[in-house]
């Protein structure tokens, strides 16, 4: 008997859990702060109605329909797609080798948070702290101030795994969620009511209408929305495998992407309110200050911290801590996708396929937790996003919109939705999306070819960025050929009866 949700509203609470991730706390101010400021809300909310919403449908309908993981879920829609599967399947686990590494940074700050530990020199704790080496290839051992929070964490995700969705993931979301809510609150009742945020704001929100007319303004707008809903990589579809049959999946796509988008703006306001302060603090433009990715989280947002008038320790730990719990409900989404393709292709007990993912996946990421980790980290993830992602989430897309009838998956989705979908549904899938999605692929590519990237050595991008991407390809193949449970590709009685 396949495992179920408790009920709907669990399912929501996991789903968002996984959508509200890093991402959404130090990607997406930086990305609407340097694409248009308010201007990039226009490109981003057509990209949340024309692809965001409408492959969450998708998936979310897959998922729920065929009873199955990724690969076992496009095996039934279509033997030769099973492949497809398997590459989301793999990027899902190459993310969870260096996801984790960032947990257990996050988990030593709130340590941190307590007596402002970083000091003056925000950026060279951090670097003094991970013992950065000057590249990916040097990785000057294992940090053993990491290797202990390292372990926790592990603990941590290993024990939520082996409880399963509905003793684990579920009831961590149920209770985690709520205290990510209270915490950003906090911030950003905080970071609004600072002198100079009112700076911070305008450069977040001040609309330049000219960038409107940059073909990358809206490619980034698509990218935000992919990067920040865990779509194209196996989560959605998994998650959804475990919904009963009569669920509503338009409603449900449509909570989960106003929940994330939601979120993801509200914090936008509370973080770049305190950088507003702190540029003021500095006598500098917010441009200067403002950044994205682990340089806002762990260099420019402490250094925020210490500029406050009072209250620093608090709002230091509100925020690492709500770092912590976003990182968390993503890292095991992540962790389940590549579990649930396992169960159901092998037909193997949980805590089996439990073992078999998170074991590999315990020692890969050690690498992370090694002087040149956080090098290795950079460039893993850029690679992976913009080319992983982006590229099974286009291929999926691709494959479905143009060699399977979206239509019959359409009608899956209206039979138990309070509202339907029309058929605009369709060709939002099949030109709209397949187009930007292409585009942003060929772009990224272009770009790592030609550039590299990030000034890395070109040693360093070919052996940890196009290793990745190389790993990806060559473990989905090897999985897609090996041998599953008898019938594992048919939607037959069994499975009708697992999805029940």
């Amino acid at each position: 008997m396949r495992e179920q949700w408790n009920n709907k509203v669990g399912f929501l609470l996991a789903a968002i859990g996984s959508a509200v991730g890093l991402g959404n706390i130090w990607r997406f101010p930086y990305i609407a702060g340097t694409n248009g400021g308010g201007a990039f809300l226009i490109p981003y909310f057509f990209a949340i109605i024309t692809a965001g919403i409408p492959i969450l449908i998708l998936e979310y309908t897959m998922g729920k329909t065929y009873h199955g993981g990724a690969p076992v879920t496009l095996a039934r829609i279509n033997k030769k797609f099973e492949i497809l599967g398997w590459f989301q399947t793999m990027v899902a686990f190459v993310i969870s080798t260096y996801y984790i590494a960032i947990i257990v940074w996050t988990l030593k700050y709130l340590q941190f948070s307590l007596t402002l530990e970083w000091g003056d020199d925000p950026t060279g704790f951090f670097l003094n702290f991970l013992g950065a080496t000057d590249s990916a290839s040097n990785l000057g051992g294992i940090q053993m101030n990491l290797l202990f929070p390292f372990l926790i964490v592990w603990a941590i995700v290993a024990f939520i795994m082996y409880k399963g969705v509905r003793r684990g993931i579920e009831v961590v979301c149920r209770v985690t969620l709520p205290i990510l809510m209270l915490l950003i609150i906090l911030l950003v009742i905080r970071g609004i009511t600072l002198p100079g945020a009112v700076d911070g704001l305008n450069y977040l929100f001040q609309p330049d209408w000219s960038a409107l007319k940059n073909p990358s303004v809206w490619v980034a707008a698509y990218g935000q929305i992919f990067f920040s809903l865990s779509i194209g990589f196996a989560i959605m579809v998994s998650y959804a495998s475990y919904l009963p049959k009569k669920t509503d999946v338009v409603n449900s796509a449509c909570i989960t992407a106003t929940a994330n988008h939601g979120f993801e703006v509200f914090t936008a306001i509370g973080i770049f309110g305190i950088v507003g302060f702190m540029a003021g603090q500095q006598g500098v433009d917010v441009a200067e200050v403002a950044g994205g990715g682990v340089g806002l989280a762990f260099m420019t947002f402490p250094t925020a911290i210490n500029a406050l008038p009072a209250f620093n320790a608090l709002f230091a730990i509100c925020f690492f801590g709500a770092l912590f719990i976003a990182a968390i409900t993503s890292m095991i989404s992540i962790l389940q996708a590549v579990i649930a393709s396992m169960h159901d292709k092998f037909n193997i007990d949980h805590n089996v396929a439990t073992t078999i993912v998170v074991l590999p996946s315990f020692l890969i990421s050690t690498i992370f937790i090694t002087g040149g980790g956080l090098n290795i980290l950079d460039i893993v993830d850029s690679f992976v996003n913009n080319l992983g992602i982006v590229g099974c989430g286009c291929a999926e897309v691709f494959l479905l919109g143009w060699f399977f009838k979206t239509e019959k998956l359409r009608e899956e989705a209206n039979r138990y939705s309070n509202f339907s979908i029309g058929k605009w549904w369709n060709y939002a899938l099949k030109f709209v999306t397949v187009f930007v999605l292409g585009v942003m692929i060929v772009l990224n590519t272009i770009d790592y070819v030609c550039h590299g990237y990030g000034g890395f050595a070109t040693k360093d991008v070919a052996i940890f960025g196009w290793g990745a991407i190389l790993f990806v390809i060559v473990a989905g193949f090897i999985f897609a050929l090996m041998k599953g449970k008898d019938g594992y590709r048919d939607l037959d009685e069994i499975a009708h009866k697992e999805g029940q």
